[in-house]
This record gives C-alpha cells, sequence and structure tokens, in this order.
C-alpha cells in the first residue's frame, strides 16, 4: 500500500474568483444594511416628532402618604 499524494488529483486554484464573489456579496450586504438603518433612523424621527407628550400614569404616584401610630 502505498500513501503518497503523487497519484491525487490536482485541483484547480479558484480561490480568486470565490474572493471576488464573496466580497461583492459582502458590499450588496453592507449596503442593505446601511439603507435599512437610515430608514429606521428616519422613521424613529418622524415617530417621535409627531408624537404628543403623555403624562406619566405614576406622577401623582406616592405623593400622600399615610401613616398612622
Amino acid at each position: 500500500m502505498n500513501i503518497s499524494g503523487g497519484n491525487l488529483p490536482v485541483m484547480p486554484s479558484s480561490s480568486q474568483g470565490g474572493e471576488v464573489l464573496s466580497a461583492a456579496l459582502s458590499k450588496k450586504q453592507q449596503l442593505a444594511d446601511g439603507a435599512a438603518a437610515l430608514a429606521l433612523i428616519e422613521g424613529a424621527a418622524q415617530s417621535s416628532s409627531a408624537q404628543t407628550p403623555t403624562k406619566s400614569a405614576t406622577a401623582t404616584l406616592g405623593n400622600n402618604v399615610n401613616i398612622y401610630v
């Protein structure tokens, strides 16, 4: 039994094509993430300006304390 690498098939190097594809997909994903983040920020800014301040339900809680001795 001969265990040597001399008779193994030679695999073509396709790492450069994979790296280019990976970089392109990564760039597209980053652009999509950036656009989603900007949309979220703009939506939050619009909804916060449209909201009216509400009174807190607990604003008067604890103002009157009855103590019996």
